[in-house]
């Protein structure tokens, strides 16, 4: 435990495979191997990748071939298993590849699925929640402990922690956390709020008035000494009067742009319609028919 992805690479190596009868004369020297005869890692933590970026990627292989060689397992002489490296195999298929340097590990199910989530968490294009996800499994499912698990991808505990407490924010917040629409600044401010309601209405607040991390983290520190009433009498409104929502999300649909609506116990208030430019500006005049 605790030695990293190496030398979990390097264990991979003398695993009793007996079921395999290797063609290959050297397990860590890299071969090309046919395109085809490599099929998708089951164990895969991404569910997306996306279509532009892969686009570009194949260009890149068109041009400059494949700099980092991918990793696989084999099943039989003639069929592999990706264990990481699939945007890179996806792209190649793309771009027409025939073949693709590989390097070819002896691997069991456990290993398969500790080497592709360590290899996904390294990425440095992996959001949040991604990376939430991708700890709890190797948690859950591999039987590690967070102490171990920080050491196999080089992070200490407190790390690992915030990243799982992540898991725990209603779905909305980490839609938007995965979406990019918050930051993690947010979401580890809002983890700290015990109340769903009050969570999903400061989360509504930083959508709709851009709130900086600093200014939730003021907000919940009110909270936590009773002193944030303004917040506190929007959530007793918003339960007083549950349609509003509802209004807001027509409003919005209509003039294509996210409207606020506030409101008091006495249905007394404002509608704010924000415009990005003067043609945003006109084209909402126009639907007011003003």
């Amino acid at each position: 435990m605790g030695r990293g992805l190496g030398a979990l690479l390097q264990d991979s190596e003398v695993v009793n495979n007996d079921h395999i009868t290797p063609p290959l004369e050297s397990y860590s020297a890299m071969n090309e191997i046919d395109i085809n005869s490599i099929e998708v890692n089951p164990f895969q933590p991404r569910a997306y990748f996306d279509v532009d970026a892969l686009n570009e990627l194949a260009e890149s292989i068109r041009v400059q071939g494949i700099i980092q060689p991918i990793t696989v397992r084999q099943l039989n002489r003639d069929q592999y298993q990706l264990i990481s490296g699939e945007r890179r195999l996806q792209a190649s298929k793309i771009a027409g590849l025939k073949s693709i340097p590989a390097y070819v590990r002896l691997a069991n199910d456990q290993q398969m699925l500790e080497m592709a989530l360590i290899e996904n968490i390294q990425r440095e294009n992996l959001n949040a929640i991604e990376i939430a996800l991708s700890y709890q499994r190797l948690i859950t499912e591999c039987s590690l402990k967070q102490e171990e698990l920080g050491d196999r991808v080089g992070k200490n505990r407190t790390t690992v922690n915030n990243y799982i407490r992540l898991l725990k924010l209603p779905p909305a917040i980490q839609a938007a956390l995965r979406d990019n629409k918050i930051s993690m600044g947010h979401a580890r401010a809002i983890i700290n709020i015990e109340n769903i309601e009050t969570k999903l209405a400061i989360f509504k607040k930083i959508i709709e008035e851009d709130w900086s991390v600093r200014k939730v983290e003021e907000v919940v520190r009110q909270l936590a000494t009773g002193n944030d009433r303004e917040l506190q009498r929007e959530r007793k409104v918003s339960a007083f009067n549950p349609e509003l929502n509802h209004v807001q999300s027509r409003l919005s649909s209509y003039f294509g742009t996210k409207i606020a609506i506030k409101s008091d116990e006495k249905n007394k208030g404002e509608i704010k319609i924000p415009f990005a430019s003067e043609e945003d500006l006109n084209r909402i005049l126009d639907l007011l028919k003003l």
